[in-house]
């Protein structure tokens, strides 16, 4: 609950900042722009946020650990790409919502890994864990389908020109564009995966057209690098090797970019949409999936005690012991 207050206490002081140099710095169209950002809300038939993982629901701890897992993780390398801005008062500004933001993702890369634990323990008692109250590994891997897609459709799309101009104005980098030597990319190309008359193709296309996707890379590796952490909390429980977490395809339940509109299964085979509604369930979460979830979401006020389908974090805030009594009343 106190992780919760603090991501949402932050993401509030975020939008702030946006608004400020919108107010700021950008004369009349800035404040209609920033009085639109005020006025837009998640999931508002009428003004919902323009981005669309921003409007799926977060109705419970399972999507709110997923969400700052790979949502916020999207957030920070945009945030990296505008902290490499030549506008120096959004730079400075995105360089302290960065430090916030890797809360935000500690929040949703343990969570997980503590719902994994919790999974792989109950699975010694019964392979079945919904019995137990626990979540099995093929719902949690929808859960990871859904959020990784939709977060992957929040860099923009695959080519870009608008990234082109965002790059050649100064206005964003690369993640940590001191790694580059070519800092003008005016010549360089990346190879790239694009459908044509219905099949897929290789093609180099200009790399300052390709920079959301340049981004989307240095997403996807860190994204991994979390799952194989996930895998490891498997592996150590002694579950079965067939059962392990993966990423699906970038391609993969795309509603922004070139594969927006084209139907791929999870490994990234361009599939019919009949093909693709009829196994939706097996690869996203299900509404029976959603409803035996949501049957979860029981509060448990016992001091020391958890609820049965999460372990304990490794430690408490502030290296506290996990049974600390933070509120007195």
């Amino acid at each position: 609950m106190r992780n919760l207050y603090q991501v949402n206490l932050e993401e509030g002081r975020h939008l702030w900042a946006m608004v400020y140099l919108l107010q700021s710095y950008f004369g009349k169209d800035g404040r209609e722009e920033a009085e639109g950002l005020l006025q837009r809300r998640s999931g508002d038939p009428d003004k919902p946020r323009i981005l669309g993982a921003f409007n799926q629901p977060v109705k419970n701890w399972v999507d709110f650990f997923f969400f700052t897992m790979f949502t916020d993780r999207d957030g920070k390398y945009q945030l990296y790409a505008l902290s490499e801005s030549g506008f120096d008062p959004l730079a400075r500004t995105t360089k302290f919502m960065l430090t916030e933001e890797a809360h935000h993702m500690f929040v949703g890369e343990t969570g997980i890994d503590r719902m994994v634990a919790r999974t792989a323990e109950l699975m010694k008692q019964d392979p079945d864990v919904r019995k137990l109250g626990g979540i099995d590994i093929p719902t949690l891997q929808k859960y990871l389908n859904l959020w990784f897609s939709l977060s992957e459709d929040l860099f923009g799309g695959e080519i870009s020109s608008n990234a082109a101009d965002f790059f050649a104005a100064g206005l964003k980098g690369r993640y940590k564009e001191d790694r580059y030597d070519d800092h003008l990319a005016l010549e360089g190309s990346y190879k790239m995966t694009v459908l044509e008359e219905g099949k897929l193709v290789d093609k180099d296309v200009p790399l300052r057209t390709a920079m959301n996707e340049v981004l989307r890379d240095n997403y996807v590796e860190d994204c991994q690098r979390a799952v194989d952490k996930w895998n490891r909390t498997l592996d150590k429980n002694g579950v079965a090797s067939e059962l392990r977490f993966k990423l699906p395809h970038r391609r993969f339940h795309r509603n922004q970019g070139i594969y927006a509109g084209t139907t791929f299964d999870p490994a990234g085979n361009l599939i019919s949409a009949e093909e693709f509604a009829r196994r939706k369930s097996d690869w996203l979460p299900s509404a029976s999936d959603i409803e035996y979830i949501e049957s979860l979401m029981r509060p448990v006020h016992e001091p020391g005690k958890l609820a049965s389908w999460i372990g304990p974090p490794n430690r408490g805030i502030n290296g506290q012991p996990f049974e600390f009594e933070y509120v007195r009343s």
